[in-house]
């Protein structure tokens, strides 16, 4: 089996927000690495299979991260399909987004959707190989096709139409934090472990003795510099009260 890269960030009994399916040799060095630096600067933790022990079985344990991950984002590019590998994960992540409802979002780079939707061009001449490859398992060969065309009908980004690619990036990041936001709510962080200890620590410093707007102004000074904006509003009671809430929206 031919090797497709994946990579994957944290969140469920969900251990991963985010899976990436791609093919190594068509974007490691350049649109998934932009991405999984975007991604990074965003506080998403983002798995790659570099990370796994050595000794482990590679399959299976990008498997379970598939399993384990809210949301995958599947990357078609011009050798995707030569990958009996990607194939493989593709498959799977259409599985649990039937039964387990994973959020999937394919990215067309560099290439037309309906040539991964039909199985045309490049992708032909793949299947051509994979047919031969596989002939004594045609249901195997089946599958790939089906989930090609699957995933191609569904809602996702095309580099052809959204550019540059930064702009492509940043697109894509927006799109996973909503969708993140919506499938993970505030509820789904109590199996965070050691989260109880920390709330309550910063419980504790809200009730006793250090002043609320000095610690969210220390707090601001250290973290802005993290964020692409930053705004800070002293006195919001008082002011309010005084004002309305509408003046903070000018």
């Amino acid at each position: 089996m031919s090797r497709c890269t994946s990579a994957s960030s944290s969140s469920v009994n969900v251990k991963y927000e985010v899976f990436l399916s791609f093919r190594g040799e068509d974007t490691r060095d350049n649109f998934v690495s932009h991405l999984y630096d975007a991604l990074s600067r965003k506080k998403i933790a983002t798995y790659i299979d570099y990370k796994l022990k050595r000794g482990d079985e590679i399959s299976p344990a990008l498997l379970r991260a598939i399993e384990e991950s809210s949301l995958a984002i599947i990357i078609f590019s011009e050798n995707y399909a030569f990958s009996s590998w990607c194939l493989d994960e593709l498959v799977h992540i259409l599985h649990c987004k039937q039964n387990n409802g994973q959020v999937v979002i394919p990215v067309f780079y560099r290439i037309d959707p309906s040539v991964v939707r039909k199985q045309q061009g490049g992708y032909a001449t793949a299947f051509g190989v994979l047919e031969e490859r596989f002939k004594n398992d045609v249901e195997k060969v089946r599958r790939w096709r089906d989930a090609l065309t699957a995933a191609s009908n569904l809602s996702g980004w095309d580099s052809n139409f959204t550019r540059p690619e930064s702009t492509l990036v940043e697109a894509i990041v927006a799109d996973i934090l909503k969708k993140l936001n919506v499938t993970s709510p505030a509820g789904d962080f109590k199996d965070l472990v050691g989260i109880d200890k920390r709330i309550k620590h910063i419980e504790s410093l809200l009730d006793f003795g250090i002043g609320k707007t000095t610690l969210a102004t220390v707090a601001l000074n250290r973290l802005a510099s993290q964020f692409e904006g930053h705004c800070f509003l002293a006195n919001v009671r008082e002011e309010s009260n005084k004002y309305g809430l509408n003046r903070f929206t000018k």
